[in-house]
């Protein structure tokens, strides 16, 4: 029954990811909100007539049994926002999706993750610069995250699986169908070394209004996300825009200045909303991230560093779960003034087991 209702709390009409995270803090579990009476309902900030009888009537949990029919079939995993499985990464979005709908066999939390967009259109120097890069990031034990669309999306996905990196297409639809059509043979292979993701249940169609949202989950995902080619207006600096917002980092390929698919990001290096890069080698400078095996990269994630106080170790298991964090974020995870933690994260710098990165967020070393 728990799976019925957290499917069921998504297709509430009304409801969406802020609300849902109101709803679930009031409660306290997805059952005790379908639990609840209209009465108990109405007490919840936001909550009206109309949202409180459609929660207390149970009436979407027949849509959410034909949902849960549907992921079974076709062996689809859902990420609830308390489980492990759900990306870390996405989490820590005020607006992330409650549930999501995941199938593959890449990781959602993995150590280093990219995501990479561009237009659609893509100009033959924007296809080279996106070839070229991803070879060069084979060395770098990352996973490369698109949105499946036409050029630089569509180009990161198949570079990445020509080059073993694991990628993961995110949907702005259901995973009963592949939009574009002409992307099912690459969808298909991405399963292998890859997945595809989505926020939307089955039968959702590829409405223009799901792509922004498809868009915010392609930032959130990401440590860096990487614009390749963009024009001025478009898909790519939308979800670099969002990124920033989210306090991630932010890069882009600079182009010719008489270039249309070159005015985006030039745009974003000109007003400092991403930093210029040229090849993999700039953005491991800027990342901190080196080539390193695999292998030994997961062992030492692992290892705690003797010789720590317990305030050091509280902070280092916060920011090893999370890949990356802010100061934000640690010092509402700690309970401490900002004051106290600056000296503790002065103190593990020190020490080499933290590294300062732009945006003032910190990752282990």
């Amino acid at each position: 029954m728990n799976i019925l209702e957290k499917i069921a709390l998504t297709k509430i009409k009304g409801i969406g990811p802020k609300l849902s995270r109101t709803l679930l803090a009031y409660n306290g579990s997805v059952e005790e909100i379908f639990r609840s009476s209209k009465k108990q309902l109405l007490a919840i900030p936001t909550i009206g007539e109309v949202l409180a009888e459609n929660i207390a009537s149970k009436s979407y949990l027949k849509e959410a049994e034909e949902e849960y029919n549907f992921i079974q079939k076709h062996g689809i995993e859902i990420a609830w926002i308390e489980d492990k499985i759900y990306p870390k990464r996405l989490k820590n979005c005020e607006d992330a999706p409650i549930l999501l709908y995941y199938k593959g066999t890449a990781s959602l939390n993995p150590s280093r993750v990219i995501s990479i967009v561009g237009a659609r259109n893509a100009t033959n120097y924007g296809k080279r610069i996106c070839e070229d890069f991803i070879q060069q990031l084979s060395d770098f034990d990352v996973q490369i995250i698109s949105g499946l669309a036409y050029g630089i999306d569509s180009l990161a996905h198949r570079q990445s699986l020509k080059n073993n990196i694991p990628t993961i297409g995110i949907l702005g639809h259901g995973l009963d169908r592949i939009y574009p059509a002409t992307h099912r043979e690459l969808a298909s292979r991405m399963l292998e070394n890859g997945g595809l993701l989505t926020e939307f249940p089955s039968g959702t169609n590829p409405d223009r209004q799901n792509f922004p949202m498809r868009n915010r989950i392609i930032a959130g995902l990401s440590d860096v996300t990487i614009v390749v080619e963009a024009a001025i207006k478009g898909g790519a600096l939308i979800t670099a825009e969002i990124a920033n917002t989210y306090n991630r980092d932010v890069c882009a390929f600079p182009g010719g200045i008489d270039q249309d698919y070159s005015a985006g990001c030039n745009y974003l290096i000109k007003t400092n909303r991403a930093h210029l890069i040229r090849n993999a080698e700039d953005l491991s400078y800027l990342m901190n991230w080196s080539k390193e095996d695999k292998k030994a990269h997961a062992k030492q994630l692992n290892l705690i560093p003797p010789d720590m106080s317990k305030d050091e170790k509280k902070v280092y298991e916060y920011i090893k779960e999370h890949e990356k964090a802010s100061i934000d974020d640690i010092a509402l995870f700690c309970d401490w003034p900002q004051s106290k933690l600056a000296i503790i994260l002065l103190e593990m710098e020190m020490k080499s087991l933290i590294v300062s990165l732009p945006g003032k967020t910190y990752k282990l070393i």
